[in-house]
């Protein structure tokens, strides 16, 4: 009984001794902080700064194995959800890494590694047209996909010269989304709760959860989502060489697996990462005049946002093994405030 004792205090103290750490350590970190004792690089240089390639923050990039000297092609990972930013992927970063890579004299092309369920409609079209910038540059962009690339995914993807997938990939999905939008209006009056907004005009408070919608507001919500969709049909349009009535006959907003997607067009070949890469530097011989030799000099480095969880976070996580991602992920759905180019799973 006592040694049972004994244990259950052991314990007691160990957990208090460290909630004192923690707590010290955040005291110490905020001091350093606020001190400047402690700074941070941001993830990604601000715009002006990256104008100027030679300034451009380098940190954050996961590098592969690559020669010192000669032509390479840049792997760029667009993995997770499309959006400003979360711990899988950041606009920013993406945006800094494509002007870098245009400015690069040494870089030739860039092969997209995607896997995404898609984003929002501005990040995804802001991806998209960085992408096409950095073609008029005279380069190269192909695409890869891997376990998905749907939506908005695909939407950037059709920056690409030729886009190859995994066999077992899911793509497609051409469509926007936006909602849910909630009416609690039966559930409150049932529950005796009554909720008042004040707004300026009949459709400034629309989407409210205390007012159902209306007919005039549910055709303004679905004139932006169909005037948004007709933007992505005539992005994959151009982008996979056919008119926008053959596009529109796929873009009913479903799946595609990748051997129907090859089937319709939508994408030029299946096979492994390295088939792409074995491909893309046999193109590269060509549209640069390059010999055999030259070409398979060529290397291939990695560019990956790696993203830095907040000090206390790791903390948290590394001494209860709690994922705090995991959890929201598992009991937060989706709410999409604004039209998105995303895969609903």
């Amino acid at each position: 009984m006592n040694e049972v004792k004994n244990k259950k205090k052991g314990g007691g103290v160990l957990f208090l001794i460290i909630i004192i750490v923690i707590a010290l350590l955040t005291l110490a970190f905020g001091i350093l902080k606020g001190f400047g004792v402690i700074k941070f690089a941001p993830h990604s240089q601000s715009r002006k700064e990256r104008n100027n390639p030679m300034n451009v923050n380098l940190g954050n990039f996961k590098f592969g194995k690559f020669a010192s000297r000669g032509k390479y092609v840049a792997r760029l990972y667009i993995t997770g959800v499309i959006q400003e930013a979360n711990e899988t992927y950041n606009q920013e970063w993406l945006l800094d890494t494509i002007d870098y890579l245009e400015h690069d004299e040494s870089n030739v092309g860039i092969l997209l590694v995607i896997d995404s369920p898609g984003g929002t409609v501005y990040e995804a079209d802001e991806a998209y047209l960085a992408l096409r910038k950095y073609k008029n540059a005279g380069k190269e962009v192909w695409a890869y996909f891997k376990s998905m690339a749907a939506s908005g995914a695909y939407y950037i993807a059709c920056a690409a010269d030729s886009v190859y997938a995994n066999r077992n990939t899911m793509t497609g999905s051409i469509g926007v989304i936006i909602g849910p939008s909630i009416d609690a209006t039966g559930l409150l009056e049932k529950i005796g709760v009554k909720a008042t907004s004040f707004a300026s005009g009949r459709n400034k408070g629309m989407l409210n959860y205390d007012s159902p919608l209306t007919d005039e507001q549910r055709k303004i919500m679905q004139g932006l989502v169909d005037e948004t969709y007709e933007q992505f049909v005539s992005i994959v349009a151009a982008g996979r060489k056919k008119s926008v009535s053959e596009i529109r006959d796929l873009a009913d907003g479903r799946i595609y697996s990748a051997k129907q997607a090859k089937e319709n067009g939508l994408i030029d070949s299946i096979g492994s990462l390295e088939n792409a890469e074995d491909r893309m530097k046999e193109r590269l011989a060509i549209s640069l005049g390059l010999s055999s030799d030259d070409a398979d000099a060529v290397d291939f480095r990695d560019y990956e946002y790696i993203y830095q969880a907040p000090f206390m976070r790791r903390v948290f996580e590394s001494t209860t093994g709690v994922s705090l991602k995991r959890v929201v992920d598992e009991n937060l759905g989706p709410s999409i405030k604004y039209p998105a180019y995303l895969f609903q799973y």
